[in-house]
């Protein structure tokens, strides 16, 4: 009995190992920039207190992560920064907008790298038959 365990064990795992193989195999990393030129950024999202969105004129999406959460970034969905060169750069600083109270900023938050995201499916419009 023991003599048939063995091999048909051994077969089942010659079997398996493929599998495992592919389910194994790391994903490829995103692309990452540590700058993003400020004249092809079209907009940004802030997406919660530690993560902000800039799409550019392409259609490509950036997403920097902040290196710690940004009090009050997600609730007031606004920022600024102040930069002397023509790029916004994972070492500058972003400043909170407190809306409603001119005059008045929030925190100070250092921007992360810039990971390209995926891009979205495209909608397919309905074809209308006359």
């Amino acid at each position: 009995m023991r003599a048939l365990i063995l091999p048909l064990s051994l077969s089942l795992l010659l079997v398996a190992a493929p599998a495992l193989a592919q389910s194994t195999a790391p994903a490829t990393p995103p692309e990452t920039r540590n700058c993003l030129q400020l004249t092809q950024v079209r907009s940004n999202t802030v997406v919660d207190d530690q993560t902000i969105d800039f799409e550019l004129r392409d259609g490509s999406v950036w997403r920097s992560r902040l290196a710690r959460s940004c009090p009050g970034l997600n609730f007031n969905r606004a920022f600024t920064y102040s930069t002397t060169i023509p790029q916004l750069c994972n070492v500058d600083i972003i400043r909170v907008i407190v809306q409603g109270n001119p005059g008045i900023m929030g925190a100070s938050c250092g921007l992360g790298k810039f990971e390209r995201l995926p891009p979205k499916p495209r909608k397919t419009k309905a074809k209308t038959s006359n």
